[in-house]
Parts: C-alpha cells; structure tokens; sequence
C-alpha cells in the first residue's frame, strides 16, 4: 500500500473560506482505493517492460511534449474542476501529476453544462521558455491558448481564437523558420455531405499578438478518402521530419471505428498525401471475443526522444463486456515504427500490447501516486488542499468544503447529483473494472431529506448514490440510482437498511465490472453489513449513459431544497 499526503497544487482560495462545523455537515476522516483488472494476475510485466494504460481510467485524449529529458503530459476533463491535468515523467511510464491548468475558477465558466461539455482535447507544447496548451471550451467560450513558463503552473487566463468558431481540437507548431500554426478541427466548407463530415483547417498564428493571421485553408475534407464518407477528422498534430510536413489525425469517431491516419506535404499549408497504409493504429477490425481487448484507439500525439526513438501517446478503451467500460477512455503508450517514410503503431489486426519493452531512457523510481496495473491509494485529507487528481463538477459555488483537522468536510447543501450544478461532491476517478472505495463518515442526520455518503457519478443522468439518511425515528442506509434521462431526477430507491446509531461509519463501493455492492459498518470495528450485492453498474458504463468521460466516485452531501 502506498499512503499519500494531501497534495499542495490546487489554488489556495478553494480550501481557506470558512465553514463552521454544523449539524448540517458531514465529515470524512480518510478514503482509500483499491483497484485491479482481470488481466493484471494474468499480464505481468517483465524486466524492463512497461503495462498499458500507462494512465488508468478516464484519462483521454492525451498530448504530450518533450523539453530536453523531461515530458509533459496532459488530457481532457470536460466540465469537471480542477480541468486538464499536467503529468511529468522523465521515461514515458512513470507519471506524476504536477498541477492542473484549468485551476482557477475565474479562467472558465463551466456554467449548468452537461459534464461532458467543457474542454475537450487539450495539445500541450513548448517553444522558446513558455508553455503552450491550446484547447476548447464547448459551449463556454470556444477555442483558447493558455501560457505558462513553468508547468506546474500558474496557467495563463484564456487568450481566445475567434477564428476557430465553430472547431474543436486546435494544436500548435512552430515551424524552423519562425512562424508558427494553428491546425484544428471544423465544419467542412459549404453543407456537410453526411452526418460526421467534419474537416481539418490551418492558419497563422502571430506570436507576439497570440492572435490569427492571414487566410484559413483547408487541408483535409472528411477525413483520407471522403468517398468512404469518413467521420469526425479531429485532433490534428503537425511535426516535421525528414523535409516532410506530417499530420496525424483521429478519424472514425470515439467508439470502437476510432482509428489513426496520417498525411504528409512539403508545407504546413499543404497539400497533404494521405498515407495508402491508413489507418496507422486502429483495432476495429480484431476479434471483439480476444482475451482483454483494448478498444476505440486513437488520438495520437508523437513525441521524439534524445536518441532518436519515436514514441505515441493515445487513448483507448477496456471494456468488461460489450463495448461496456465505467472507466472512460484510457492513456497508453507504443512506440512508433518508420516503414517508407511513413509512421505506424500497429499492423493490421495487431492488438495493443498490455506489456511492451520500456523506451531506451533511464528508468525513474514509481511514481508517488501508481497510475497503472493494479494498486491502492489511501487519502488521509491531513493536509490544506487535496490532491490535484480530486475533482468535483463544474465551478466551485459557495464554501461547502473544508479541509482542516484530518478530514474532509462537507456541507449539506440543496443541490442534487441532477442539478447540472457544483454539489457537495469532491471526487477521483473509478481506475479499474474492479475496485473498492471506503471512507469512514461521522454524519448524523437530523430530519428527512439531509443525506451524507458516497456518490459514483457518469453524468448528471447517470449515477448511484449511496447515503446515510433518517427515516421516521431510524437511520438507514439507502441506495438510489438514476439511469437515464428518463428517470426521475432524484433517483429510484434500490435498497434501505436500518444501521445502528454509531460515532462514525465505514462505507463501501465495490464495483465487479458490471456489478456494483454497498456495504456499511456502524463503528470502526464492527462488520460489514451488505445494504445491497449486485446492483446494476452497467448503468454507469459510456454506452449506456453516453458522453465522454468516466466514472467519479467520492465523497457526497446534501439535503432538501
């Protein structure tokens, strides 16, 4: 077991407002995760070999960049904060997060937007001491640039493009001779001929300024053969090497079609070859049936080491069922092959390793926080912040939270798990198909409708809470779920459980696969009493609710309106 202090990387304004300790609060003392998947008893890594994902649970949309022997990593969060987390490593497979870009709440407004709005794929580079992460804020603001010269942060307040409206997934490349680039995704020119006809666009971007310049150009109408009818040509990279311009773009949308294509030309500007070897990774065309498939790869961003190695972070998807996953689209590493000119991840029908040899850099110690394979973290909340990969959904409003005196307190507030707002929610993320999450709570409720507990969210229609509430004269343990836009916004009852009265309680998540218990113990010795085995957690998995990203689970507090 690895135990972990309280990290000191999210914007001290969030944690210092005052927050009497009431009776209409809740207070947790530690949480501790555990998690492994059927393939880790099964998959070992061996002597100098890495495991895949080198980032496990809802970590998508990698991008990575290299200054000197340090590499930076970051991904998507959409409308959850602290947003787009930053990764070090010094080898490729021992990450440690350093910091969130989007860490104040003044830089976005993620306003009452879906949780799966907010920023999409974020691109990170580095050109002459500064920072650059180009992103979108769907539905709150557009395409932005945002600066640092340090990574860990302070990040810069969004600088806007006007000129992208409309795209999502910009990225940057200076080119050797000064000037610099903005390649991302758009609406086709004229009416798109199908649904999912989008199109690759460049433009200028003068530095000085951070401002657009000169005409727009289109350098890639569908996707690489539009009369296919391609859909959704997005997270473009341009590198060069070898006198040649690439671009690497996703192609064939998020789900298991998803693939990775490249082009080539003499300019930034093009026009741009597509590859006859397409698609460059992809595992649509595998045996849905194989032992522990990886899905739905794609999103690739290159990175070249100090020796010469070609390396690709990407996202991709291990479902426990039928294309049904509850821990989002995952980071994973391969390297990349040069066959003609051309770059390539995998052949066709090749599946994505779970081990592969280490890349030629020297190896790191494990990170102080596993990311990968099997493994538990416990949280104490002693210290004055959380740790950086704590989130909770959208913009904090109000003081709610405290975290003073080894715990992590929360205030009841009237605002629900369907609300499309900032409830009393801190969460981490479900990394592992099979996982359990205990906290010990000290909550008594006073009157019906005041709740305290654990909640495992997929969005705002879907989600599991699992609470201690009054019920007449008892206490009582209480399941609720939602599945659904169609469901009653306040949950269906799943299960209730008259529990002792007690000091403190222990609770528990457990999740196998598709399956998820609920356990409860009234004191820190006492055993464990099932409120309910079994329950459905299909409900949770991407396909059934939808959206982007993956299951957050953590503490939760609230009452009645």
């Amino acid at each position: 077991m690895r135990g972990l202090k309280a990290a000191t990387l999210l914007a001290t304004a969030l944690f210092t407002a005052p927050l009497a300790l009431a009776a209409d609060t809740a207070r947790f003392n530690w949480l501790d995760y555990q998690g492994a998947d059927p393939s880790d008893a099964v998959v070992k890594a061996g002597p100098g070999q890495y495991r895949n994902p080198i980032l496990n649970g809802f970590y998508p949309d990698p991008s990575i960049t290299r200054v000197g022997d340090d590499y930076y990593l970051v991904t998507s969060t959409f409308s959850w904060f602290p947003g787009i987390p930053v990764f070090h490593s010094r080898d490729l497979v021992s990450w440690t997060q350093i910091g969130n870009a989007i860490d104040r709440p003044d830089q976005l407004d993620f306003k009452a937007l879906g949780l799966s709005r907010g920023v999409f794929a974020p691109a990170i580079d580095y050109h002459d001491g500064t920072f650059y992460i180009l992103n979108t804020c769907v539905d709150c603001g557009g395409n932005f640039i945002i600066t640092a010269k340090d990574p860990k942060g302070p990040w810069s307040d969004p600088i806007w493009l006007p000129d992208l409206e409309g795209g999502i997934d910009p990225s940057i490349f200076f080119d050797e001779d000064g000037r610099t680039y903005i390649v991302n995704n758009g609406p086709p020119e004229g009416k798109p001929l199908y649904e999912g006809h989008r199109a690759i666009w460049v433009q200028e971007l003068d530095l000085k300024t951070m401002k657009t310049i000169g005409p727009r150009k289109v350098l890639v109408n569908g996707g690489v053969d539009l009369s296919t009818k391609p859909i959704w040509i997005e997270g473009p990279h341009i590198f060069k090497k070898d006198g040649y311009y690439y671009l690497i773009c996703a192609e064939g949308g998020t789900a298991i079609n998803h693939s990775q294509v490249v082009l080539r030309g003499s300019s930034p500007m093009g026009p741009f070859t597509p590859n006859p070897a397409n698609p460059i990774l992809t595992q649509r065309d595998l045996d849905p049936a194989r032992p522990f498939p990886v899905t739905s790869a794609g999103h690739a961003d290159f990175v070249l080491t100090p020796k010469g190695e070609w390396w690709a972070s990407f996202l991709a998807i291990r479902p426990y069922g039928d294309d049904l996953y509850n821990t989002g689209r995952e980071t994973f590493l391969m390297p990349v092959r040069w066959v003609d000119g051309w770059p390539r991840l995998t052949d066709p029908a090749q599946p994505i390793p779970l081990t592969h040899a280490r890349p030629d850099l020297p190896a790191q110690p494990a990170p102080p926080v596993p990311t990968s394979g099997a493994f538990r973290v416990r949280d104490e909340f002693d210290g004055d912040r959380l740790p950086p990969y704590w989130m909770m959904a959208r913009n904090p409003k109000g003081d709610w939270y405290r975290l003073s005196d080894g715990a992590l307190t929360l205030k009841l507030l009237p605002v629900g798990l369907s609300d499309h707002g900032n409830p009393a929610f801190w969460a981490r993320r479900q990394q592992h198909h099979n996982a359990s999450i205990t906290t010990e709570m000290l909550f008594t409720p006073d009157q019906p409708g005041e709740r305290a507990g654990l909640a495992a969210v997929q969005s705002d229609e879907n989600w599991i809470r699992f609470t201690l509430e009054k019920d007449g004269a008892r206490l009582v343990a209480r399941v609720a779920a939602r599945a659904g836009k169609e469901a009653p916004a306040a949950g269906r009852l799943l299960a209730s459980v008259a529990v002792t009265p007690a000091a403190a309680y222990r609770m528990r998540i457990t999740a196998r696969g598709g399956q998820y218990d609920f356990d409860i113990a009234a004191g820190p010795d006492a055993a464990w009493q099932p409120v309910l085995t079994g329950a459905d957690g299909t409900i949770l998995s991407t396909r059934k609710a939808g959206g982007f990203i993956g299951t957050m689970i953590g503490p939760f507090a609230s009452r009645a309106p």
